[in-house]
């Protein structure tokens, strides 16, 4: 494991000790999978790609240890980032409005995060090099790449639009062909032949 990844890994783990905080789940079938969405009063928390059963039970089993107990039935956040989720994946939808709470990750990789978030619209890309320059990081481009697989509000904080400085997609812990599906939704590829 690489320094980046050690650090990258670090910043995704939660912390020991965290006090209670509300929090609640749901799952939402899209079009590249279930989604499970983990929202607290703060706003949308984490978004878990292929939430299977066996996935979501291990990411339920996390939060509840990150966040000191059992969801609630209902957190107002939640319905937002799932109306605005699913009016994206229907093509209805450009700019997410739903608070987010960034608890998940810190440190450099959150510095990322939130320069991607702010600063990669809608059917645009980035270089991971021209990302790890806009966080004052020349020549992190690997750790920015960490950073994307430590992305805990994937498709939300777009992930899917940084790119390989070759012209290639890069790579996406959703999968790839997840990332060709949200760059073809946005306009950037053409959509699948079948």
């Amino acid at each position: 494991m690489t320094n980046s990844e050690q650090h990258a890994e670090q910043d995704a783990a939660p912390a020991a000790g965290t006090a209670r905080r509300d929090w609640a789940w749901t799952r939402l079938e899209t079009p590249i999978g279930p989604l499970l969405l983990a929202a607290t009063r703060q706003g949308l928390a984490q978004v878990v790609f292929h939430a299977d059963e066996r996935t979501g039970r291990r990411a339920l089993t996390r939060l509840e240890q990150y966040f000191g107990g059992p969801p609630l039935a209902e957190i107002p956040h939640l319905a937002t980032a799932t109306a605005e989720l699913t009016a994206y994946f229907a093509g209805g939808l450009r700019t997410f409005t739903a608070p987010l709470d960034w608890s998940l990750s810190s440190g450099f990789n959150a510095r990322v995060l939130h320069a991607l978030a702010d600063g990669v619209p809608y059917g645009s890309v980035v270089g991971y090099q021209d990302l790890a320059d806009r966080v004052g990081e020349p020549g992190a481009a690997r750790a920015v790449g960490a950073a994307m697989g430590s992305n805990p509000l994937p498709v939300v904080v777009p992930c899917h639009r940084v790119v390989a400085s070759d012209g290639g997609i890069g790579g996406f812990g959703g999968g790839l062909e997840t990332k060709r599906l949200l760059l073809a939704l946005e306009g950037v590829l053409p959509p699948p032949l079948f």
